[in-house]
């Protein structure tokens, strides 16, 4: 894949002409960044495409520098994502809900993919926007929006087969070519995962056994969990409630992962969970690759 830096030297320009300053940082940022040869992915639950354009997404992307960033919980018709993301420099792939203002996913690619191909192929799971996979040279990246299991796990049956339907999809795509598989995956994978372990294990979604094992079974059929591999033993979190200032106190789950084909490890130099980005209940999730 051949990567196109976005490097907003226009940002620049305007804080020297403007009468501003433009930060030591930003400038060697900058110019870093034209010279590297690194693709930055990022995964982010948005939690409202629209709700947070009127946060400052465009400056968070901007600061972010992404060549690919994928979206989850958009909440958004795909002509309502394309009119918020219109004129933002990358090419915008959109599935959506066939319930509106519910779930949808997008990927936005400094790069135009070979392909992109929405949903699994199959009914059951293929009317909420869920996935997208988008074809690149060297790998698939495939972007998901996890089905919770609602309050009383009312829908942690649907959850199981979703996770082994999904699985058995990934692994159709990686006789192709490797995969990136990222995305709000609505499951604390460990107690490392979770602040609260004991009090929301196998009574909360996103904490019960069913839902582990699922993650466990991406993971032994060999994609590797990137921000485990960098940081096995640190405690981070990617999801907060909004509830009594859980992100001030840091009472947060991980939910949002980046999974990568074991082939790909070479290439993959750096993973993170990007904790000082708001905007969202979630903060965005990070890989970078040669």
């Amino acid at each position: 894949m051949q990567v196109r830096r976005n490097v907003n030297l226009k940002r620049i320009y305007n804080c020297v002409f403007k009468n501003c300053i433009a930060t030591i940082n930003d400038v060697i940022f900058a110019f870093y960044s034209i010279k590297r040869n690194n693709m930055r992915l990022i995964s982010w639950n948005v939690n409202g495409i629209r709700a947070i354009a009127k946060k400052g997404f465009d400056e968070i992307v901007d600061y972010m520098n992404p060549d690919i960033l994928c979206l989850q919980e958009t909440k958004a018709q795909v002509d309502q994502v394309n009119e918020v993301l219109f004129g933002n420099g990358f090419n915008v792939y959109a599935n959506h809900a066939e319930k509106k203002g519910y779930s949808g996913t997008a990927i936005l690619s400094k790069t135009e993919p070979l392909n992109v191909v929405y949903d699994m192929g199959i009914p059951e799971h293929d009317n909420e926007g869920r996935v997208i996979a988008a074809e690149f040279e060297g790998f698939f990246v495939v972007t998901v929006y996890v089905p919770n299991s609602k309050a009383g796990l009312l829908r942690l049956d649907y959850r199981k087969q979703w996770d082994a339907d999904l699985l058995q999809y990934l692994k159709k795509l990686e006789v192709q070519k490797p995969v990136i598989f990222c995305g709000d995956l609505n499951v604390a994978h460990r107690d490392i995962d979770i602040a609260r372990p004991k009090a929301n294990y196998n009574v909360s979604p996103g904490y019960t056994q069913t839902e582990i094992d699922g993650l466990d079974n991406y993971i032994e059929s060999g994609l590797v969990d990137s921000y485990r591999l960098f940081h096995p033993d640190e405690v981070k979190y990617s999801w907060w409630s909004f509830r009594a200032g859980a992100r001030a106190r840091n009472v947060g789950w991980r939910l949002d992962y980046i999974l990568a084909s074991e082939k790909l490890m070479p290439q993959i130099t750096e993973a993170e969970i990007l904790t000082d980005v708001m905007g969202s209940d979630h903060c965005p999730v990070l890989l970078v690759m040669e």
